[in-house]
This record gives structure tokens, C-alpha cells and sequence, in this order.
């Protein structure tokens, strides 16, 4: 937490909030891991208020539970879950995609001093450093560079808030699921996706079709692993 500056309880109950959030990214808050409001409080050297308004914005996000008496816990997500996310952004990506063909040019950026061309190059950088992240099987520098990509682009492609917000909520849901596993994957780069720049390329050019396929394929490779990893859950 930054020991300088002016903090105010709203801006140290995000703060805390989106430290949380990196620990479930990060694995180091395990699903089904159990905590109180004193123990966090504690850790961070702050009072039980902002705190408390953390988790409860965390339990919102889907990423906690709450139970009256034990205090939090971190969601575990099923297979199925994560199954249901995959599907559900295929529809929404698929669709906005589907509304940009050949012969209409993408939406605008969503600040209006600012060029798509200019955010495009933007995006595509984020880009960039999460396929290296990707080849490299770099999980850590991967997911942060991921979900801030694909917030961007969604922000960028749809020039809608709501659904560029319930994508990137999406996205970390499907993070928090994947990370216990991926962890233990001794096949990790065989799973983890590195085509951002070509989709950004094929977005720069217009071509909604090869954006649409490039989306297609990589979450039925999603969707692939799911089916692994359920398939190993029926073997034990």
C-alpha cells in the first residue's frame, strides 16, 4: 500500500481491493481459502472500514463469498463455470465483432482526444508483452498484461462501458479459475493463448472475419482445456 499522499477511505478501499484481487490472481489466496476482516486489516495496517468495503466490492465482482459467522473465502469456480464464461464472452465478442464488416470502418476510441490509430498502437502493445509472456509461460507477467489488453480492446471495439465492464469481469473470473491449474500444468505453454497481436493486426485492418475466427479459435481452445481438465478430475 503507498505510505505517502493523501488517501482517502474510498481510494484505500480500492487499493486494497485490487491488492487482493493480485494475491487470488497471483495464487497466492488459494479458492476455498478462508479469511476475516481483522486478519486483513492487520496485514495492511488498516482499519476494519475500508476493509470491509473491499471485500464486500470483491464478493460483488464475484471473487469472494461471504458467510456471516466464518467471515470471507475465495469463490471456487467449477468447470462448468468456466465453461459458462468462455460461451458467454464468445456470444458478446462474436456479436460485436460481427457488427464491423468489410465496409464499416471500427468504432471510435472512447476518449475523443485520442485517435483510434493512436490506441490501437496502445492495445498492441499490451499485446506484444503478453504473447511473450505467453511463449515464455510467464504466468505472472502474462495475466496482468492480458487483462489489461483485453479491457482495453473491449473498451475499444465497443465503445459500449457496460460491455467492455462485464467482459473484463469476465475475463478475471475466468484468471481466477485458471490460475490454480495452469500452475500445475506441466504442459503450461500448450494452453496459454500468445495471438493478441494478430488479432489487434487484424483489427487495424478491418477485417472483422479474421478477428471473428482468430476470437472463434481461441476460445474453443479454451473450451478444449476445460474438457482436459475434466477428463483428468474422472480419472482420479
Amino acid at each position: 500500500m503507498p505510505a505517502s499522499g493523501a488517501v482517502t477511505r474510498s481510494t484505500l478501499r480500492q487499493q486494497i481491493a485490487d491488492a487482493l484481487r493480485d494475491e487470488v490472481l497471483a495464487g497466492r489466496l488459494q479458492p476455498g481459502e478462508e479469511f476475516t476482516v481483522k486478519q486483513i486489516a492487520e496485514q495492511y495496517g488498516v482499519s476494519a472500514t475500508p476493509v470491509r468495503e473491499a471485500l464486500v466490492d470483491l464478493c460483488a465482482q464475484g471473487l469472494l463469498d461471504s458467510d456471516q459467522h466464518r467471515g470471507f473465502r475465495v469463490h471456487q469456480y467449477s468447470i462448468a463455470d468456466y465453461r459458462r464464461m468462455v460461451e458467454a464472452r464468445m456470444l458478446v465478442v462474436d456479436g460485436i465483432f460481427r457488427r464491423h464488416d468489410s465496409t464499416t470502418p471500427p468504432p471510435p476510441a472512447p476518449e475523443p482526444d485520442l485517435g483510434l490509430g493512436v490506441a490501437l498502437v496502445s492495445v498492441r502493445r499490451r499485446g506484444e508483452a503478453a504473447a511473450r509472456a505467453a511463449r515464455a509461460g510467464d504466468l505472472d507477467i502474462l495475466i496482468g498484461y492480458d487483462i489489461r489488453y483485453w479491457r482495453e480492446l473491449g473498451r475499444l471495439i465497443s465503445a459500449n462501458d457496460y460491455i467492455a465492464d462485464f467482459l473484463h469481469r469476465l475475463r478475471v473470473q475466468a484468471w481466477v479459475f485458471s490460475v490454480p491449474y495452469l500452475r500445475s500444468e506441466r504442459d503450461v505453454l500448450g494452453w496459454l493463448w500468445s495471438g493478441h497481436v494478430d488479432l489487434v493486426d487484424a483489427i487495424t485492418r478491418n477485417d472483422a472475419e479474421a478477428a471473428v475466427e482468430l476470437v472463434r479459435a481461441y476460445n474453443a481452445h479454451s473450451l478444449e482445456w476445460a474438457d482436459r481438465l475434466e477428463a483428468r478430475a474422472l480419472r482420479r
